[in-house]
């Protein structure tokens, strides 16, 4: 029986209610009190503004940015900004929720935030950029701090935003403070494995999921769907490993090769020609909402939230699913994943080498000194395979899918942590 995704291919749930379908079951689990519930539910802080910026044209537009503060129990909170149209305020209310639990499952000391701005990137100069991301620092400043609120960049942000943050921030304080943002320019105090740490985090934790169901890496095949950074750098890695790459698709489309695609030539590929894969002659173009039920081993969705839903679900073949996104499952689709043995690993432990790495970058700021890229690499993969364990550990005491048993470790070292500090 043949599948067609229905359009759209996005089928998309309310991403805090997916969060906290997963959160509900996973506190059950541990019996949490209604008190510990209540705080660890709800976020500490949101702020909305409206941000002022002349235009290139001299108008003035009023842009509506966000930042949520979820949880500070664990530490000063830490959480991407994001540039994008689609922006809305439980998105980010349950991104900044889902860093509390990412940062809580590999063991940082961080709560989660989440920020944004809706505007469109790739329609702004350079010029209009730097006046968007300067107001909203000024607009955030009592928020900000490293002590206090860590940002990053996320969807339509990178390095560049990130420098002018720390620029603006510094000149609000009058001392530069590199440790108040991660995600920075090399020459600015950011760290060495950076760029690659998201997709690095996606291999180390699919080596350890092959390891536990005995698949040897060299006998596998896998589908990558995004091929922005993660997507990119988790399929070069994990073709080192010897893992045949089959499929990969990004925003122009999927390309299939039954042999095997050659990973670095489409990396090349890909940065010559705008970011895309649109003509790359090393696969073949193929329906994009076949990519995600093809016939391998191994799926990497490491694009946007909800592409596999209830409706795909049921036609997926691979053997195990690495979430190099945040939420590319709907919770709907979680029971149909659990009753076909699909093993996942969920977004929260696979796609947190960034954050770890940024960590590390706070670190390095905080300490006045440049760690050396082995120090870094492995250092992460420690973490990584470190909290893997962890969860897979916690999935075989309570027999729960890896994704419950990522939130029952991460919920329990926040509410053990908020009980030994203690509410008013």
């Amino acid at each position: 029986m043949a599948y067609k995704e229905p359009a759209p291919l996005i089928d998309k749930e309310n991403p805090l209610e997916s969060m906290m379908s997963r959160f509900n079951i996973a506190a059950e689990i541990l019996g949490l009190d209604e008190e510990t519930y209540n705080v660890l539910k709800a976020a500490d802080k949101q702020m909305i503004v409206h941000i002022p910026v002349t235009m290139d044209n001299g108008k003035v537009s009023v842009f509506e940015g966000y930042r949520v503060v979820h949880s500070t129990i664990l530490g000063p909170s830490k959480g991407g900004i994001r540039y994008d149209m689609n922006v809305h305020l439980d998105e980010v209310k349950a991104l900044a929720a889902w860093m509390t639990w990412k940062c809580a499952v590999v063991d940082l000391p961080y709560g989660g935030a989440k920020g944004g701005i809706i505007c469109d990137p790739t329609t702004m100069s350079v010029g209009e950029l730097e006046r968007l991301t300067r107001a909203y620092t000024l607009s955030m400043k009592d928020i900000f701090g490293p002590d206090r609120d860590i940002p990053a960049p996320d969807m339509g942000t990178g390095p560049r935003e990130m420098a002018w943050l720390l620029d603006e921030f510094s000149k609000t304080v009058g001392a530069t403070t590199p440790a108040v943002v991660t995600g920075k320019p090399l020459v600015m105090g950011g760290s060495l494995g950076r760029t690659e740490a998201t997709g690095r985090g996606v291999m180390v934790s699919a080596l350890a999921a092959l390891a536990k169901l005995g698949m040897d890496p060299k006998a596998t095949t896998a589908v990558v769907q995004g091929f922005g950074n993660v997507g990119s750098w988790a399929a070069k890695l994990l073709s080192e490993k010897g893992v045949r790459i089959k499929g990969v698709s990004d925003i122009s489309g999927a390309y299939w090769n039954e042999a095997g695609i050659n990973i670095d030539d489409a990396i090349a590929y890909k940065n010559v020609h705008n970011g895309r894969l649109e003509g790359f002659v090393g696969a073949t173009p193929m329906d994009p909402a076949d990519l995600l039920t093809s016939d391998v081993d191994m799926l990497v969705p490491a694009a946007v939230e909800d592409v596999i839903t209830e409706h795909n679900a049921p036609f997926l073949k691979a053997k195990l699913i690495v979430e190099g996104a945040n939420g590319p499952t709907s919770a709907s689709a979680d029971a149909i994943i659990n009753e076909k043995g699909i093993m996942v690993v969920p977004d929260i432990l696979a796609n947190s080498g960034g954050v770890t790495v940024s960590y590390f970058e706070w670190v390095q700021n905080r300490q006045g000194f440049k760690w050396s890229l082995d120090m870094v690499t492995e250092r992460a993969d420690r973490i990584m395979n470190d909290a893997f364990e962890k969860v897979y550990e916690t999935s075989q005491k309570y027999d729960i899918p890896m994704r419950i048993a990522a939130y029952v470790v991460s919920i329990d070292k926040v509410a053990q942590t908020y009980k030994y500090r203690g509410g008013f």
